[in-house]
């Protein structure tokens, strides 16, 4: 099956959410951030990506750390999109 219109696989897998999603879920989304450690060890990577010297392993990490902020970022717009709509209804 081929995306459509461009979109990505997580959008296609995405699409069905706001079905769902309820306003108390979506509000939890939204508010939902990585805690001191995680946003401590993403400056620590990001610094040494700058420098040059990252590891393989530490690059997975790095890539590993801003996938789930992605996949996060997708799941927070979702949710204002029904918040939105819940607003405007």
């Amino acid at each position: 099956m081929e995306p459509s219109s461009g979109a990505t696989a997580l959008e296609q897998l995405l699409r069905p959410l706001p079905r769902s999603l309820t306003a108390e879920l979506a509000s939890a989304l939204i508010n939902l951030r990585a805690d001191s450690d995680i946003q401590t060890r993403y400056d620590e990577l990001a610094e040494k990506r700058t420098e040059g010297s990252l590891t393989m392993a530490e690059q997975d990490e790095l890539e590993g750390i801003v996938r789930a902020n992605t996949l996060l970022g997708l799941l927070q717009a979702e949710a204002r999109s029904v918040l939105d709509r819940g607003n405007s209804g």
